[in-house]
């Protein structure tokens, strides 16, 4: 099913919504339709162009505290740039772990400053002792991230509407037949 950009007011993109719920905000009167697809849904008494682009009537203000970010799995695997901290290498989300580089039993915290991006095979080889125990080096070590992340909407660059493109930066270079 298609899915709608959610703009703020200001047209920064916000995230990315189901066509159920962008409907759902028109009518409550908080966005506007911006851009559709050719797509119609009709109802009992009208139909409607499933939108494309929405941008929301009243700026929200996205809270973005430049000395806290939230200690969480996923921000441990972003902060290390799904990297293996032991052996370099990236891989998907699912197949990585997180390591306490002082063992939980040895007195190690769960914080910042001790859990690395860690891969399930060098997990295993490290077991419960400190990199220097188990003769494995840290590739960096890990220290609190200076800024939260920037918001970061995820799609495939080849499924991505014509529409979004005007409101959407991207990273790459668009080829001809994207």
């Amino acid at each position: 099913m298609e899915q709608t950009l959610l703009l703020n007011a200001t047209y920064e993109p916000l995230r990315v919504v189901h066509w159920q719920k962008a409907i759902t905000l028109w009518c409550q009167g908080k966005v506007e339709i911006v851009a559709v697809y050719d797509r119609e849904v009709r109802s009992v008494s009208f139909s409607i162009k499933l939108p494309s682009v929405i941008r929301l009537l009243r700026r929200i203000r996205i809270r973005r505290t430049v000395d806290y970010v939230p200690f969480s799995r996923a921000n441990i695997y972003s902060r290390d740039r799904h990297t293996c901290q032991y052996c370099g290498d990236i891989f998907p989300t699912g197949e990585l772990t997180f390591d306490h580089v002082v063992p939980v039993a040895q007195g190690g915290r769960k914080d910042w400053e001790n859990i690395v991006t860690c891969c399930i095979t060098c997990n295993r080889r490290k077991g419960g002792r400190t990199p220097e125990q188990a003769h494995m080096r840290l590739i960096r070590a890990p220290r609190r991230p200076d800024k939260a992340p920037a918001v970061h909407i995820a799609f495939g660059l080849r499924n991505a509407p014509d529409s979004w493109r005007d409101y959407v930066y991207w990273n790459v270079e668009l080829d001809d037949d994207t």
